[in-house]
């Protein structure tokens, strides 16, 4: 279990190269104690290297992930040195580049006992473990290929399908059984790792991951942000997952076509040298000096950033700023609607009092949007749980406590403003919403307990503050022009 201090016990497979090397670096930078399992012993030397570097406590142990008992003894063996477990990351795999065709039998098995079976003795191994203690999040290393099948990758194509099928199956048993251990499975884009170098291959080129590549930091952030977030069934990582998923979904036919054509092509290179031997059989990282790291051979190509896996962390944040903005727009459209015709004869009333020099309809697009505001606090207020759970957030007591106070901030504002619009009022609830939104800000930065709920409320606050500023703008334009008295003007 989690310790007092935040320390989490990870287990990572895979973990001597790519994705898998990077994670352990980032579980490792947040004081984690590492279980690094690969069969590399260079590598995973190189792993604990980084990993202590980092901060973290690391344990070695080398495991054949296609074999069930090894897997199953290194799990003990990291609960009696390190605790227990909170956290599995199944990343290992084997694959080979070629046609279907020229893979033989025995080479297409193996590529799946450690890519599939890999996945699966690890998640047996953890949820032996987890379940009893009703604790536990285990995270698959997926890829935009468990979606969409691309040509020369047959085995690692047909075991991430399988990967996926699997998670779903045991994520859908433990929703049914009521319980709090989560699976969640990254999908993951074309990734700059070691494996194009070390992979067994039958092409004319040198592999190479399909363009556009991302270093492997990228994912490695989302592995992170996964096991702190494990409610979400999946995480897309790169522009390139999301346009290949979407893509697929809509006409599959159309890519099948398209990947025939260029598929060869856009899967190898002139520019990079084959290294020998392959992977599949032994590591290609057991000897002295042969320790690749997290890196393959196309940092030239490898993209650093991903602007997709932001807006996938920050959805919540993304929906609320995307409401506000929306409601804003819909009350300028509201206010500036085209006027009645003549032949319609409808009357424009002005008001005394605190609604003074507001015409009737823009009054009401204001209560309209109090309306939406009292209807966000309601939620903060009294079921903070469930937002902060829609949002992404991490539930406990004290980010529902926070969720109530922004919903209570927001709900006595709305009864305010709703009920008596005017100038001032809305002049100074635009300032509230501007200190309020400022302060969600520098809450959600303090504490990630609550970021989700306080940034998403932040958005809310920074929309409707801009959208009280123009309100109150207008109120003052329209007292100007018509007075403080009661006029009809008919049409």
């Amino acid at each position: 279990m989690t310790t007092a201090d935040g320390r989490r016990v990870v287990v990572i497979t895979g973990a001597s190269a790519g994705i898998g090397r990077a994670a352990a670096r980032r579980f490792a930078e947040r004081g984690d104690a590492v279980a690094l399992l690969a069969r590399g012993a260079d590598g995973l030397e190189g792993a604990v290297h980084d990993v202590r570097q980092a901060g973290g406590e690391a344990l070695a142990i080398e495991v054949d992930t296609a074999d069930h008992e090894q897997v199953d003894a290194a799990a003990g063996r990291v609960e009696n040195e390190l605790g227990p477990i909170d956290v599995w990351v199944n990343v290992a795999f084997a694959s080979v580049f070629a046609p279907f065709m020229k893979i033989t039998p025995d080479e297409f098995r193996r590529a799946t006992e450690v890519t599939y079976l890999g996945y699966v003795n690890g998640t047996r191994a953890a949820l032996d473990r987890m379940i009893p203690r009703d604790h536990g999040v285990v995270v698959q290393v997926g890829s935009a290929l468990a979606y969409r099948g691309i040509p020369l990758q047959s085995a690692y194509c047909g075991a991430k399908h399988a990967i996926q099928g699997f998670n779903e199956s045991v994520r859908c048993e433990l929703l049914h059984d009521k319980s709090k251990v989560r699976v969640t499975m990254v999908q993951m884009p074309a990734v700059n790792t070691p494996q194009f170098d070390w992979v067994l291959s039958r092409l004319p080129g040198h592999p190479q991951p399909v363009p556009p590549i991302y270093q492997p930091e990228i994912p490695a952030d989302a592995v992170v942000y996964a096991a702190d977030h494990p409610r979400r069934r999946e995480y897309w990582v790169g522009g390139s997952t999301a346009a290949t998923l979407l893509a697929n979904a809509v006409a599959p036919g159309v890519l099948d076509r398209y990947l025939a054509w260029m598929g060869y092509r856009s899967q190898q290179t002139k520019d990079v040298t084959h290294r020998d031997p392959p992977n599949l059989w032994r590591p290609a990282d057991a000897e002295p000096g042969t320790d690749e790291g997290a890196h393959g051979s196309f940092d030239d190509k490898a993209k650093s950033r991903s602007v997709q896996l932001w807006a996938s962390q920050h959805h919540g944040l993304l929906t609320a700023v995307t409401a506000a903005l929306a409601t804003g727009l819909g009350a300028l459209a509201w206010a500036h609607r085209p006027k009645a015709t003549k032949a319609t004869r409808t009357t424009r009333t002005t008001w005394h009092g605190p609604s003074a020099g507001r015409p009737r309809e823009e009054t009401q697009a204001v209560r309209a949007i109090e309306a939406g505001r009292a209807a966000w606090g309601l939620a903060l207020l009294t079921m903070p749980s469930r937002v902060v759970r829609v949002l992404g957030g991490r539930r406990d007591r004290t980010t529902e406590i926070v969720a109530r106070l922004l919903g209570a901030r927001q709900l006595g504002q709305a009864a305010v403003s709703g009920l008596r619009p005017s100038r001032p009022l809305l002049a100074g609830g635009a300032v509230i919403d501007l200190v309020h939104a400022g302060t969600a800000l520098a809450l959600g930065l303090v504490d990630d307990r609550w970021r989700h709920v306080a940034l998403a409320d932040a958005g809310v606050a920074l929309g409707w503050s801009l959208t009280g500023l123009r309100d109150s703008a207008k109120a003052d334009d329209s007292a100007k022009a018509d007075g403080t008295r009661a006029v009809s003007v008919r049409r």
